[in-house]
């Protein structure tokens, strides 16, 4: 009687559990696919794989990631179907095949969150003086197609993140590019009236497709008006942070959860076997 009454609820448990877990799996998809569309463009890539976190490159790393959260995604929708049938109408060998796969999946998102934890703390250590290291060897000029792909990355990093420099960029004498080959070269291109210039793609009002016409020159001459002040680094982290919470939230939730799933379909599927 009381084995029927766990399995009743069991199953209850199970077709609501799974409906949730639908719900989680399409948002863990769609977070993912926002983060590889949408914040990582293969223009910005080569900046940020100049920066290598614990032995991986940070751009590579970031994609990876994203990848990994869209096929969770993708798996959890596909395995909530088998929990909705298996559990609504005792299908034993769906039971038992869920089953396995929540525990894969399970591993799964314990591996990737602790993966995730992993790169937030070296971000904090490492990332900050990578980055300035990058723009301080790399960066040449403004322009989106030198020959220098990593200086192209950063044109598109400060156009797409709304960012400029690595640091914040407080004024024409407090900013990040003094020391870059875009002005030691040739001083005369980035230094003007005592100060440093900025590149015209930290400018506000201005896209990928204008901003070397159309940027103001009070903003990257003077740096003054409108312009990004903030440094990449903060952007970077920001993103990270913003997305990361997102992934880690929802990974937690599924993860308490999916161990209930298995206890009860392993109770279903051994009231199902002696019916």
């Amino acid at each position: 009687m009381a084995q029927g009454g766990c399995s009743k609820f069991g199953k209850v448990f199970l077709v609501i559990i799974n409906l949730v877990f639908l719900v989680l799996g399409l948002g863990l998809l769609i977070a993912g696919v926002l983060v590889k569309i949408n914040a990582l463009s293969s223009d910005v890539t080569p900046a940020l794989n100049s920066v290598e976190v614990a032995g991986y490159k940070l751009g590579d790393l970031a994609n990876n990631l994203s990848i990994v959260f869209i096929v969770i995604g993708a798996f959890i929708v596909l395995v909530s179907g088998l929990g909705l049938i298996g559990g609504c109408c005792e299908v034993r060998w769906m039971l038992v095949v869920y089953a396995i796969l929540v525990l894969i999946l399970l591993i799964m998102k314990i591996a990737a969150v602790a993966l995730w934890f992993k790169m937030r703390t070296d971000f904090e250590e490492t990332v900050k003086e990578e980055l300035f290291k990058s723009l301080n060897d790399e960066y040449e000029n403004d322009f989106l197609n030198s020959t220098n792909p990593i200086s192209n990355a950063w044109n598109y990093a400060f156009l797409t993140f709304d960012c400029c420099g690595v640091n914040p960029v407080m004024n024409k004498t407090d900013n990040d590019f003094t020391a870059t080959p875009w002005c030691t070269k040739d001083p005369g291109t980035c230094h003007q009236m005592g100060g440093t210039m900025i590149p015209r793609s930290c400018c506000t009002g201005v896209d990928q497709s204008n901003y070397i016409a159309n940027a103001n020159p009070e903003c990257y001459r003077d740096v003054k008006g409108k312009y990004n002040e903030m440094g990449c680094y903060d952007a970077v982290k920001d993103l990270i942070s913003t997305y990361g919470n997102v992934f880690i939230a929802i990974s937690i939730v599924v993860m308490v959860v999916e161990v209930f799933a298995v206890l009860f379909a392993i109770i279903i599927c051994r009231q199902a076997g002696s019916d």
